[in-house]
């Protein structure tokens, strides 16, 4: 098990002291928890609602899964990457409850803990999950039948459930969606960042690389220190043998830097 990170510890103690609080004060509850109708009268409660919970029970399941499923999660996305995936899964539950079930109140971290779990499962999709303790369930699996049991029974009136599971879904779909759009971005920066490694020179395919080659074999050998000067000959003599193609980006900035200082 992973130790306590310093997300997961704060929204477990934030849960804790809200539950108590809140049951304390009644007339607070009611005034953080997300009632659709009124939530342009009271915008904080889409936040304010996933830290309200109907019983200890609820409580207790929801934090449970924060406790197992986040300091993982938290190492995984960085600190300021997991809060933004638990407030914006938490978000993403208010905003499907506002569409779909527009005269319910809504309360519970269901719909983040729900998003920190569809996370685990995408990061770690052949982790192993012990229901109950005992029964083994793949965390891709557990993630599926989680979306299917909540689309199931939100859509079926038959039911008769009082569970949120709109906002599961809604907790589920902006998990989703910020992962992929983090996966994104940091593909576009590993991009940027290599084509900003790579010699400005040698972009423009066969000529681009003719007109770097030239430039290279101009580069006055007598005017460098000698383990640069090495080091250039290294990286010709490589070139003659296995073509410009055959350099690491390294080797051609440094060719670059080369024909750029002398």
């Amino acid at each position: 098990m992973y130790p306590l990170t310093p997300w997961v510890k704060k929204l477990l103690v934030a849960n804790l002291v809200a539950y108590f609080v809140t049951m304390s004060v009644p007339q607070l509850y009611q005034l953080l928890l997300l009632y659709p109708p009124w939530v342009l009268r009271r915008p904080w409660t889409l936040v304010s609602y996933m830290f309200l919970h109907a019983g200890l029970g609820h409580l207790f399941f929801n934090m449970l899964g924060l406790f197992f499923f986040g300091p993982r999660l938290e190492e995984r996305l960085g600190s300021k990457g997991f809060l933004w995936l638990y407030l914006l899964s938490g978000v993403g539950g208010a905003v499907f409850s506002l569409i779909f079930a527009r005269h319910a109140p809504v309360v519970g971290a269901s719909a983040a803990v729900y998003g920190v779990l569809l996370g685990f499962a995408m990061f770690w999709p052949r982790e192993r999950i012990y229901i109950w303790g005992v029964l083994p369930v793949e965390a891709w699996l557990l993630a599926t039948l989680l979306v299917l049991g909540s689309l199931w029974a939100g859509i079926n009136p038959a039911s008769g459930s009082r569970i949120a599971h709109f906002a599961h879904l809604g907790g589920l779909a902006f998990a989703y969606a910020y992962l992929k759009a983090r996966d994104m971005r940091l593909a576009a920066t590993r991009r940027a960042f290599q084509r900003k490694m790579e010699p400005h020179a040698t972009r423009g395919g066969v000529s681009g690389r003719r007109d770097a080659l030239e430039r290279w074999q101009r580069i006055p050998l007598q005017r460098l220190h000698e383990l640069n000067r090495e080091e250039v000959e290294r990286l010709l003599r490589k070139i003659d043998e296995s073509g410009v193609e055959s350099l690491t980006p390294g080797e051609r900035a440094f060719l670059d830097r080369m024909a750029d200082t002398t």
